[in-house]
């Protein structure tokens, strides 16, 4: 039986991410980095990558749990179940960046690892990481907290856009697989080491509600260092506190206090036998939640064709680039909800659920 806020928390993530890249595709006119409708942007993108990556470490932690349990489930189950996901993931992540080439106006090169080659990483693991305990791997994700500062500038503190997406050879790809790329492995397996421990504490809200005060404490001690050190609290990549492209240590803490804080408001009562939070009023995103993967695949080809058609084009006007970038975010919801009423059998999960 699914979980309502479960699916309402992936379908924020996966609408969050359309978001961002729909700003990135189609920025508008006059609005720099620095502008405050660039730093709202950034902003969703900067916290939806990781609780959509913690979400499906949540769901990749319950499936290879359940699978452990069962007795009957040996080393050639394990394959069947494991082989088909990072195949698929992995075939995804080809795809999308062939959808978004930088060929045709886009963003990626047709090799560049991403968050789904990082989730691929993440089922290979399973079947280790769930005979740690919860204590062994709290202390392996505050390892990966800590990564970025023992890497320190392997992780390419200055490195533009196009140098992490792209590498030359199989070194430099697995260096960006690993480390030094847009999703590498350390530190974003702490996200998938976060959605575990999100599963087991599902029965205990007060220690989540602990862990989110700490959280957010450490935030307020960043704005402070903003405030005192007189630089930007949180940018993409540069000189800030908080930086995305590589992540950092504070935005590692930051993003995961608000992904422990967004499950806790969203999931309300149901953990416990009652309903997620706002009851019904947000069962409408239930249906994107389910399909995440065919979203995060299907946004990328509209994304590239819209990113082909204005190649050598001015930008948009603020309020035209506002309002497709609102309206292609929004219209996946009601896509959504036609798709598992009629076709819920075509899709990657569906694909995924018969070859598994």
């Amino acid at each position: 039986m699914r979980l309502g806020h479960i699916d309402r928390m992936r379908a924020i993530a996966v609408l969050c991410m359309v978001e961002v890249h729909t700003a990135a595709i189609i920025p508008p006119e006059g609005v720099t980095v620095g502008h405050p409708a660039a730093f709202v942007a950034a902003a969703f993108g900067g916290m939806a990558a990781p609780m959509f990556v913690a979400i499906s470490g949540w769901g990749i932690h319950m499936s290879a749990t359940r699978r452990a349990a069962d007795p009957e489930h040996d080393a050639g189950r394990w394959l069947s179940w494991l082989l088909p996901r990072v195949l698929l993931l992995s075939l995804c992540q080809l795809l999308v960046n062939l959808l978004l080439n930088a060929d045709r106006g886009g963003r990626f090169e047709w090799h560049t690892p991403g968050v789904l080659t990082l989730l691929a990483i993440a089922a290979l693991l399973a079947p280790v990481l769930i005979r740690l305990s919860m204590r062994g791997r709290g202390v392996l994700m505050l390892l990966m907290v800590a990564a970025p500062l023992a890497i320190g500038d392997a992780v390419g503190p200055d490195w533009s856009w196009w140098e992490r997406v792209d590498s030359q050879g199989t070194s430099e790809w697995l260096a960006r697989l690993l480390w030094n790329g847009t999703y590498p492995a350390v530190p974003w397996l702490g996200y998938v080491l976060l959605g575990s421990i999100i599963h087991d504490l599902a029965d205990q809200p007060s220690a989540r509600e602990r862990n989110i005060a700490i959280g957010l404490a450490a935030t307020t001690v960043t704005m402070f260092i903003a405030v005192l050190e007189d630089i930007d609290w949180a940018l993409t990549s540069g000189d800030a506190v908080l930086t995305f492209f590589p992540a950092n240590t504070p935005f590692l803490i930051v993003s995961g206090t608000f992904v422990l804080l967004a499950h806790r408001l969203l999931e309300g009562a149901e953990s416990s036998g009652g309903e997620p939070a706002l009851g019904d009023r947000l069962a409408a995103l239930e249906p994107a939640g389910r399909i995440t993967l065919t979203i995060y695949v299907a946004h990328f080809a509209v994304l590239g064709a819209v990113a082909s058609m204005m190649e050598g084009e001015p930008r948009l006007g603020l309020v035209t680039a506002f309002a497709l970038t609102i309206a292609h975010t929004l219209v996946w919801i009601p896509l959504a909800i036609w798709h598992q009423r009629h076709i819920p059998n075509l899709s990657f999960e569906a694909l995924l659920s018969r070859i598994s």
